[in-house]
C-alpha cells in the first residue's frame, strides 16, 4: 500500500479509503468485522463512514441481522474498536454528520448545537475518544460561517475530533469556509469528498482547482459510478449484473464510451475497476478514492489499482472515451 498526506496537513492516510456504506443491511457486522481487519492486513488505514450510515434497506430477499437504523454502521465499527488489538490506533477514522438523525428541530445541519450532539452521539456508537476527520456531508446555507467553526474549535480543544472535512462542497464553499477559518486563526478543511470518476468528471471545473489551492485533499466518492466502469457490460454478457433505473438510462447513453473502454481494458489485461481507480490515483488533487466492498475478495482485487501506471497515451485515450473539463472560466470562456 502507498500512503500520502491528507491535503496540507501532516496526517499519513492509504491511498485507498475503505467504505463501510454497505456496513449492516448490505454486509452483515461479522463479514464487515472481516473486511476491516483485511484493510488492515493490507495497510489500508483510512476508514470513512458517516452518521446516517446504516439505515438503507435490504434488497429484496435478503434478510438483514436486525432492522437497518441510522448509525447502525457507526455501531458496527465501535464492535470491531471494542476487541482490541490496536485496531482503532491504527485506523484515521473518518465520519461525517449532517443528515437528519431524528425528526425533532436540531437533529440535522450545522447548528452549533447539532455539531455538539453528533460527535458525541458518534463517538458513543464507535466506542471511541476521538474522530481523526469529521466531515460535513453537505453545505448548510442557514447557518454561519462564524457558528460553524466555533463549534469545531471547541471540539478540537475538547480533544473530540483533530480535523474537519466537507463532502458535496462547491468551489466557492471550500473558499469561504476555508477563508473564514483562517480569519480565526483555524486551520480549516483539510478533506472534501465529491463525487468523481471517469463518467462524472463536474469537479474539474471548480472543486478541483479550489481544493488544491486551498490544500484540500479530494477523496472521490462512487469512483466507479455506480458499477458502470467496473465491467458492467461483459458482467451483463456473462448474467452476473442487471442494470435497472438511473445506471441503466446512463448505459444506455453511454454505451459506445463504456464499451471502448471496457477494450482498452482487455488490451490491457487489466480489470475495468482497477483501471478506473488507478485513473483518479494518477489525477492531481486526489488524495485517494473511496473503495465500498462488500466482500473479502472485492477488497483484495481493488490493491491493484494502486500500482497500476497508465502511461500517457492510455490516460488520452481515457480522456478521449470520457472527455473532461478545464478550470472554470477558461472551460467556456477565452
Amino acid at each position: 500500500m502507498e500512503y500520502t498526506h491528507l491535503g496540507r496537513s501532516g496526517l499519513r492516510v492509504s491511498r485507498l479509503c475503505l467504505g463501510t456504506m454497505n456496513f449492516g443491511p448490505l454486509t452483515p457486522p461479522a463479514e464487515a468485522h472481516a473486511i476491516m481487519d483485511h484493510a488492515h492486513e493490507i495497510g489500508i488505514n483510512f476508514f470513512d463512514t458517516a452518521n446516517r450510515y446504516g439505515g438503507r434497506q435490504s434488497p429484496p430477499g435478503q434478510i438483514a441481522e436486525q432492522e437497518p437504523h441510522a448509525g447502525w454502521t457507526e455501531e458496527i465499527i465501535g464492535e470491531w474498536f471494542s476487541t482490541g488489538g490496536g485496531r482503532r490506533g491504527r485506523t484515521v477514522l473518518a465520519t461525517k454528520l449532517y443528515g437528519a438523525m431524528g425528526d425533532w428541530p436540531n437533529e440535522d445541519k450545522l447548528s452549533a448545537l447539532n455539531i455538539r450532539r453528533a460527535c458525541d452521539a458518534s463517538l458513543r456508537r464507535m466506542q471511541t475518544d476521538y474522530i481523526d476527520l469529521y466531515q460535513m456531508h453537505h453545505i448548510d446555507r442557514d447557518t454561519p460561517w462564524d457558528e460553524i467553526w466555533q463549534a469545531m474549535e471547541v471540539l478540537v480543544a475538547q480533544g473530540k475530533i483533530l480535523y474537519v472535512g466537507s463532502s458535496n462542497f462547491a468551489g466557492w464553499h471550500i473558499a469561504q469556509a476555508n477563508d473564514t477559518a483562517a480569519a480565526r486563526g483555524f486551520f480549516g478543511l483539510v478533506s472534501e469528498q465529491s463525487i468523481y470518476n471517469l463518467l462524472t468528471r463536474d469537479i474539474e471545473l471548480e472543486v478541483l482547482p479550489a481544493a488544491i489551492e486551498y490544500g484540500v485533499g479530494v477523496i472521490p466518492w462512487s469512483p466507479l459510478d455506480g458499477g458502470l466502469l467496473g465491467g458492467v457490460l461483459k458482467k451483463e454478457r456473462e448474467g452476473r449484473r442487471r442494470v435497472a433505473g438511473r445506471a441503466k438510462a446512463t448505459l444506455q447513453r453511454k454505451h459506445e464510451q463504456i464499451a471502448a473502454y471496457e477494450d482498452l481494458c482487455d488490451e490491457l489485461a487489466e480489470e475495468p475497476a482497477n483501471v478506473a481507480l488507478a485513473w483518479l490515483l494518477h489525477q492531481e488533487g486526489v488524495t485517494g478514492p473511496i473503495i465500498g466492498p462488500r466482500t473479502l475478495a472485492q477488497l483484495d482485487d481493488a490493491q491493484r489499482a494502486v500500482t497500476l501506471e497508465l502511461d500517457d497515451d492510455v490516460l488520452k485515450r481515457l480522456d478521449d472515451f470520457f472527455p473532461g473539463y478545464q478550470p472554470a472560466p477558461e472551460h467556456y470562456a477565452w
